[in-house]
């Protein structure tokens, strides 16, 4: 469990009229007592994050980078304080806001070396959840290309500035206003969702936290009935099959690739060899793909491989039912999540 950490505890805000900046140190006193609460019953948690949506020029408050870099060495040290005596020391994530490459590098200066193990950036690339033109733009390979500097800008700067921390995405949804209505929780949402995932693993993102896994337009399961909306399996796909190892991965056809055609491949997760994600964001193209060249292509996986394909019920990119391999997924009568079971078929 990461725990969020409220950062204007014990400021003020610095000027009347619109100025949204907030000034002072942070307070972290009731921040410390629910550490040494949650360490003295023995709760685990994974780390704690200092504020919300504050870099930059924030959203509703802001805070200076200086500033919220002396912030985070206070929320480090108190970190050590509570958990130095033994077992696993939490990690410090911060700061939970839109990227601002200034911002960053300066409160990762200010902070100093080690104090923070996961800088965390959110991404909402799609706009407003109440855009009509939602689903085109997740379909769209030059507008999800878009934020590919944000992620290439993201890693450079953790590399110039805290080498010894990494990139997280600490949050995203694709549209911010909870999503799009109708849109966020069908199937056409995997398009932008598992294309980002990809994207972001290929340059150097060490964590990817979706909004949300209940709540909003956007959630991973049903608000009411706790059933899993389409992007709950191919985030789980995700988690099985493709392994921290990132490989390089292109596409080609006649001397270039297509655009709507997307590609990306890790190493496996449990088993050897590679896994090689491929989306199509055309609705009247089709693609016959073979894999060359490299690791990948240098030894057939014993002459068979397994594939998963993702569709929607009836063709429909707005449905709510995904087929695995042409079987919808549905919960067991318990309510189990169903086997994902491959297709193996032969090389070639």
């Amino acid at each position: 469990m990461t725990f969020g950490l409220n950062a204007l505890k014990g400021r003020r805000k610095a000027a009347g009229g619109k100025d949204t900046l907030y000034s002072g140190d942070w307070d972290a006193r009731n921040a410390l007592d629910l550490m040494r609460y949650t360490a003295g019953k023995g709760y685990r948690v994974e780390s704690w994050e200092l504020g919300n949506e504050l870099s930059g020029s924030g959203v509703a408050a802001r805070v200076a980078a200086a500033q919220y870099g002396r912030d985070v060495a206070v929320l480090r040290k108190a970190v050590e304080r509570v958990y130095g005596g033994g077992g696993e020391v939490p990690k410090v994530l911060a700061p939970g806001g839109f990227y601002d490459g200034a911002w960053f590098s300066e409160m990762l200066r200010v902070s100093g070396r080690g104090a923070v193990d996961g800088v965390t950036h959110h991404i909402y690339n799609l706009g407003s959840g109440k855009d009509r033109d939602l689903a085109r733009k997740m379909q769209d390979p030059g507008y999800l290309d878009q934020v590919e500097k944000t992620f290439r800008d993201m890693a450079a700067t953790v590399r110039g500035s805290g080498p010894w921390s990494s990139p997280w995405v600490g949050e995203s949804g694709g549209a911010y206003n909870s999503g799009g209505k109708g849109v966020s929780d069908r199937y056409v949402n995997g398009f932008w969702y598992l294309d980002q995932l990809g994207m972001s693993a290929a340059h150097g993102t060490r964590v990817y936290c979706r909004q949300a896994l209940v709540g909003g337009n956007y959630c991973l399961l049903n608000t009411t009935t706790f059933v899993p909306n389409p992007d709950y399996y191919g985030a789980l796909l995700w988690h099985r099959l493709m392994g921290p190892v990132v490989l390089k991965a292109a596409t080609t056809a006649g001397g270039g690739g297509s655009p709507y055609l997307r590609s990306y491949a890790h190493c496996s997760r449990e088993k050897p060899g590679g896994t090689v994600l491929l989306i199509n964001l055309s609705n009247a193209t089709a693609f016959d793909v073979s894999v060359a060249g490299g690791a990948l292509g240098a030894a057939p996986c014993g002459g068979r491989r397994e594939e998963y394909h993702l569709s929607p019920r009836g063709g429909d990119i707005r449905s709510q039912v995904v087929l695995l391999n042409g079987e919808a997924l549905a919960r067991g009568p318990g309510g189990e999540i169903p086997e994902l079971r491959p297709a193996v078929v032969g090389d070639g």
